[in-house]
């Protein structure tokens, strides 16, 4: 699913026509999954690596599908982001979830492109070593935007260099163009799509490609891919981060923690000329790290706030070691953006970089870059893919959408649908990712929209 920090269309493809694009697809039949204990079948579905090359090389879409426990309205297309979650195993270990909905649809997902085994994807994958590395640092002058570069262009061609093909074309676009795939083969004339956290960025690629084509559709817990400025759009992510800390500091100052807000700053600077040491070895942290810790902290709400303060009194202390995450040290980190490199903007240069840095810092003066795409977007400077996804407007014409989610969250879903009549937003005052498997007010919202296209009153809480 997508973290705090993960890396998130005007579409730059093909342009298929419809006809083109089904003379490509072939299925088997529907099969019990792979250990199923559900109930689910699976089959396998046929698609061009490229689909600018609808005749060319094809890959397997592992498809599963939950059939409807009464009488089915038809089929919603659910994805759970990642983005390489695996549908088939993700559906499998949380039945429940669907329960209600499967009384009047069917619940079908796909395992993605590109994210085979080392994902529990059953799909076509890339045979890379995925790996996990640090953000980098923002480069200082050309010298170092070179060696990250060339840093970054390593990292990629481990894993390009295995299937040069399938690794240019992992955008979320060609997600979506999947998911078309899908719909057509189920015999679907529209399409029902629940994204969760990534894959509303599919969703939303698909909306600008096959507007025509959508009955429904839900984004819960995404971030707005769709927005007409960039630029503003990752100051909005800024405010967002800067608003986490901000409760939290509140939180403080009537809760005994009332010098924690005044320590923040202070502790931030000295790490920026002085990282700060921990009792782990070879471990310090800058004051982005810093942020970066303290924004996901602050972000899960009360039950994590008294030890946040204490790490930041520590930290000001000169030990840092209460920030060490139990998954390993590096974290800051990131996995390879194989997907998310062609779908978010790069900085051109240098004077791009430090401007908008220089920008996100006056904005959110606590959080500063930390946890926005502009840092996360660090590790595709070099990247032997272009930006094939850029993020644009959605286009004119389509039906009320539904988006969902929790502090945050819910925010960036309004952004993304604010140009789409009649579409709304349901809202959890809390912390949290993604509504739809946690929040039964929210779940009740998402099927009713689905089944009868009932569109909840604005705002709506949950």
């Amino acid at each position: 699913m997508l973290k705090p920090l993960a890396l998130t269309l005007a579409l730059l493809g093909a342009g298929l026509t419809a006809p083109a694009a089904a003379a490509t697809t072939t299925a088997q039949e529907w099969r019990p999954c792979p250990g199923d204990k559900i109930g689910m079948v699976c089959t396998d579905l046929k698609v061009p690596v490229d689909w600018s090359k609808p005749g060319g090389r094809t890959i397997t879409l592992k498809l599963g599908r939950l059939k409807a426990t009464g009488a089915s309205k038809g089929s919603v297309l659910v994805a759970y982001g990642g983005p390489g979650g695996p549908g088939i195993a993700l559906t499998q270990a949380n039945p429940g979830w669907w329960a209600a909905l499967r009384e009047r649809m069917d619940i079908v997902t796909w395992d993605t492109r590109g994210y085979g085994e080392q994902f529990q994807g059953l799909s076509t994958g890339l045979q890379c070593s995925w790996t996990r590395v640090p953000i980098p640092d923002a480069p200082e002058d050309d010298a170092a935007l070179g060696r990250l570069s060339d840093t970054n262009r390593g990292y990629a061609e481990a894993c390009r260099l295995k299937d040069p093909e399938l690794f240019a074309h992992m955008s979320s676009a060609d997600h979506a163009r999947d998911m078309e795939a899908i719909r057509k083969f189920l015999g679907d004339g529209e399409l029902n799509f629940y994204g969760a956290s990534y894959a509303g960025i599919f969703g939303q690629a698909y909306a600008r490609l096959f507007p025509g084509r959508i009955r429904t559709m839900v984004l819960d817990g995404t971030i707005n891919h769709s927005a007409a400025s960039w630029k503003r759009e990752l100051e909005e992510s800024a405010k967002t981060n800067e608003s986490f800390l901000r409760r939290f500091f509140t939180w403080c100052r009537s809760n005994d923690c009332s010098d924690v807000p005044g320590r923040w700053r202070a502790l931030i600077a000295k790490a920026e000329r002085t990282p700060v040491p921990t009792t782990t070895a070879n471990v310090a942290y800058n004051g982005r790290d810093l942020q970066s810790f303290a924004i996901s902290r602050a972000r899960q709400g009360k039950p994590a706030w008294p030890a946040l303060a204490q790490a930041i009194r520590k930290a000001a202390k000169g030990d840092a070691s209460d920030f060490v995450p139990e998954r390993g040290a590096r974290y800051p980190d990131q996995a390879t953006g194989v997907t998310e490199c062609t779908d978010w903007p790069r900085f051109a240069d240098l004077k791009e970089l430090a401007a908008t840095n220089t920008r996100l810092r006056k904005i959110a003066p606590n959080a500063g870059t930390a946890n926005t795409l502009a840092t996360a977007m660090l590790g595709c400077i070099g990247w032997p893919v272009t930006v094939t996804n850029k993020p644009a407007p959605l286009p004119k014409g389509l039906p009320p959408l539904l988006g969902a989610g929790a502090w945050g969250e819910s925010d960036s879903v309004a952004r993304a649908l604010s140009s789409v009549p009649g579409s709304a937003v349901v809202h959890h005052d809390g912390p949290g990712h993604t509504l739809y498997g946690f929040n039964e007010c929210a779940r009740d919202h998402i099927n009713r929209y689905f089944t009868d296209r009932t569109v909840p009153a604005k705002p709506t809480p949950c």
